[in-house]
């Protein structure tokens, strides 16, 4: 590895770490439908302002032990997990595909996938500013982007979104519960809108078996059981993350168990 690849990893670590900290004040706000844009970042107990220097991504939060200067409040340990991570996915996209217009596009639809996926399990919701908003911007990169096709990206909003819509409507009428929300359909469509339709199958069957393992082992600690009801947005994220990560090609030979042509 080479000084310059050190420094671009440095740099975008040193990014991911700053647009984590972001990712947390859009996951408390949202999911408390506050403003994004309501001044700075404020202690919940006390409501005292965070000054910057409290505010560091993971430093302040182990400096501080993880409580507020003003009042002690104990902070979620969610708060330096969530920046870390920003980080190394962020350091792990650019290993992966380098310094690309491509690269941008990766990186949105990752950072709008763990923003997300912590929003729906805590609160069962994904916003619209996340799906809707994604499935535009991803649709007008791929129109500028020489190194992608609009085609391709129209075509995974629509099979992506109908997919899931359709499975969402066989589940209503053969249970009579409605088994997926329309986050989980508008998701499908950012997801496409950036990877593509080709991505599709592989993200609905991985995120389908990763989602049925977890919700029966959660079920066997609940007293709903089989009828517990765990949020799937951030299953389709993981399959979608594993997708950009390397498994395309996986992804295109399950295509092409059924369209060989392809």
């Amino acid at each position: 590895m080479s000084d310059a690849e050190v420094l671009i990893y440095i740099f975008t670590a040193l990014i991911g770490l700053s647009f984590g900290s972001f990712a947390n004040v859009l996951i408390y706000r949202w999911a408390r439908e506050e403003s994004v844009l309501a001044g700075r970042s404020f202690c919940g107990s006390c409501g005292e302002t965070i000054p910057w220097y409290n505010n560091i991504p993971v430093l302040s939060y182990f400096l501080l032990k993880g409580r507020c200067a003003n009042c002690g409040r104990k902070f979620s340990i969610q708060y330096p997990i969530v920046e870390l991570l920003t980080a190394v996915l962020f350091v792990w996209v650019v290993a992966i595909y380098g310094l690309t217009w491509t690269t941008c596009e990766m990186l949105l639809l990752t950072y709008g996938l763990m923003v997300g996926s912590f929003i729906d399990w805590a609160e069962m919701i994904l916003p619209d500013e996340i799906t809707v908003g994604g499935m535009i911007v991803g649709l007008i990169a791929a129109a500028i982007n020489p190194e992608r096709e609009f085609l391709d990206a129209f075509l995974g909003v629509l099979f992506g979104g109908g997919s899931l819509w359709l499975v969402a409507y066989i589940y209503f009428v053969f249970t009579g519960r409605e088994g997926l929300g329309g986050g989980d359909i508008k998701l499908l469509g950012f997801i496409g809108s950036i990877l593509g339709w080709k991505a599709i199958p592989f993200v609905i069957l991985t995120s389908s078996v990763l989602g049925s393992v977890v919700g029966l082992l959660m079920s066997r600690n609940n007293k709903d059981g089989l009828k517990t009801a765990i949020p799937f947005g951030p299953f389709i994220a993981i399959a979608a993350f594993m997708y950009l990560s390397g498994l395309k090609s996986v992804g295109i030979w399950y295509l092409q168990l059924f369209f060989p042509e392809m």
